[in-house]
């Protein structure tokens, strides 16, 4: 401001100063030449009688160096000159000033020379017989009068430019300083110009007004961030042109990533689903979708936002719904699996029965599918006895009372169920450990001990190894068991405890089973908070581990 007013100031004042100097010196400049002007009228009257009276000859008695008398008759031919030779001289009817004079008898005019730097003055007189009588004089131009006078008005404008400059300065400086010096936290008190009054009025009325807004945006944008900040949810704000302008924690989080700059949301995921659904929003249309994201599944809802008709902008929220898509998924595999499962023995039972029903077929045959109908009616007990097994193992409450176990035992007791089968293949059983006492439920423990010791008898090879170890430390428990069976490959070792999922099914038909051995171990070792540990070579053996923590 202090520039703005010096600068006004001190431009203002040369301004006024060169227009002043210009006016002065067009003023004299004119009224010298006016000056010339009546003198060569005098002159040329005062000659033009003389002329008349004594003849041409008297001219050259008025020759000077500073004026030059032309005699020039009605048709315009130059009869007589005191400084050039009329021999040589045009016809001057064509010039203003003779033309004038012929016509209202006297006239005057005034021409410059080629450079400019010198102008010449003209009057001319109508005598009584017609001719026409001229003096001129020469004066030097403006240019030359302002090149002669340059030294001093250079002298006067550096004076003049100073004083300007110092004036201007100090009143600018003495205009801002009360200004410069308002306390604006407290506009009221400030005692400064009369005319500045109002403006601190309403100044400080606005103060009070502004705080409490700025007081209350504050306390509301600390609740939106609490609760945005608090929230699992992702939540984007994004403009018309789809540059982030607000984000949570959980957004980062969803979208794996560290910070957001700013930038086009499009710029922080490329997939075209992400992108539609942003553009859709953008567009004034809500829209949802399911999005994978890596590994994960996100539920995205982009809502448009509006102002006056037109979209402004879009709040995207994001949703992790992985587990729950991973639950549908498990709960269509399960029905899936235990609609195949279950109509397989069911077909079986109703084929023979239904062949039985003919008749016509020999005792031996009857007994062969009486004995078909009875082993698929136990695989088919075996199913439905598992499947209420995990049942119960998922929806036993974690408060329910336990026991003291012993692991030895439950472990001796798996492996003499098993010898008979293991004997007719010549597989070795061998336990090995101290003993180990668990507090839990007797009988999960005994369900999952005695799968994890029959799939290794069933997937093992002829002749091969089950290895049931016991090993204890201060802070945990750990039960392996291994053997030398098939293995399983590396791709199905996330899978292998799901319901129903066999690696192998070829393999699998020839294995009695239901499919559901490890997902009960699964499920026993989330009963007792345990860790479930899984090596497995193909074509080398397996090793499953529980870990249970003292």
């Amino acid at each position: 401001m202090n520039k703005k007013i010096f600068l006004s100031g001190f431009l203002t004042s040369m301004l006024v100063l060169f227009i002043t100097v210009g006016m002065i010196f067009g003023m004299l400049f004119n009224q010298f030449e006016d000056q010339i002007v009546q003198e060569l009228k005098s002159e040329a009257i005062y000659i033009s009688y003389a002329v008349e009276a004594d003849g041409k000859q008297v001219i050259h008695n008025f020759n000077n160096n500073n004026k030059r008398i032309t005699l020039v008759d009605k048709n315009g031919i130059v009869i007589a000159d005191t400084l050039a030779d009329i021999s040589n001289l045009d016809n001057h009817s064509d010039r203003k000033e003779i033309k004038d004079a012929m016509e209202q008898g006297w006239g005057t005019s005034s021409r410059y020379s080629d450079t400019l730097m010198e102008r010449t003055l003209y009057y001319a007189v109508k005598m009584e017989n017609g001719s026409i009588l001229r003096v001129s004089t020469t004066q030097n131009s403006v240019v030359v009068v302002l090149i002669e006078l340059l030294q001093p008005l250079i002298l006067i404008v550096i004076v003049a430019l100073v004083l300007s400059f110092l004036l201007s300065k100090r009143v600018s400086n003495a205009i801002v300083k009360p200004i410069n010096n308002l306390d604006l936290e407290n506009p009221a008190s400030n005692v400064v110009y009369d005319e500045l009054t109002p403006l601190l009025r309403k100044l400080s009325a606005q103060k009070i007004t502004i705080d409490n807004q700025i007081k209350e945006a504050m306390q509301k944008q600390e609740e939106f961030r609490l609760i945005t900040e608090n929230m699992s949810e992702g939540l984007l704000m994004i403009d018309a042109y789809t540059n982030v302008l607000m984000y949570n924690k959980a957004a980062l989080r969803l979208l794996g990533i560290e910070k957001i700059a700013n930038t086009s949301i499009l710029v922080i995921n490329r997939k075209k689903s992400f992108r539609d659904v942003v553009n859709k929003a953008i567009s004034g249309e809500r829209c949802e979708e399911t999005l994978l994201f890596e590994d994960r599944s996100y539920d995205l809802i982009a809502t448009p936002v509006y102002e006056e008709n037109k979209v402004i902008g879009a709040v995207i929220m994001i949703v992790d719904v992985t587990e729950r898509e991973k639950r549908e998924q498990l709960r269509r595999e399960f029905t899936s699996n235990v609609s195949h499962e279950l109509k397989t023995p069911l077909t079986s039972i109703s084929g023979f029965a239904e062949m039985i029903k003919a008749g016509d077929m020999p005792m031996e045959t009857i007994v062969d599918f009486s004995q078909s109908i009875y082993d698929e009616a136990q695989r088919l007990t075996g199913l439905v006895s598992d499947i209420i097994k995990i049942s119960e193992i998922s929806e036993k409450p974690a408060g329910e009372e336990k026991d003291e176990v012993s692991l030895r035992a439950v472990c001796e007791n798996a492996l003499k169920t098993l010898k008979p089968i293991a004997d007719k293949r010549g597989i070795t059983l061998n336990l090995d450990g101290e003993e180990a006492v668990i507090t839990g439920s007797g009988k999960i423990l005994k369900e999952m001990i005695f799968n994890l010791c029959d799939n290794a008898v069933k997937y093992n090879k002829e002749h091969g190894e089950v290895n049931v170890t016991i090993t204890q430390t201060d802070k945990a428990i750990r039960l392996t068991v291994s053997d030398t069976g098939i293995g399983i490959p590396s791709l199905h070792h996330e899978r292998v405890f799901e319901r129903f999922y066999r690696v192998d099914k070829s393999h699998s038909k020839s294995v009695e089973g239901t499919g559901l051995g490890l997902a009960i171990v699964k499920h026993g070792a989330l009963y007792h908070n345990a860790e479930i540990e899984l090596e497995s070579i193909e074509g080398e053996g397996t090793s499953i581990s529980l870990v249970f923590n003292r």
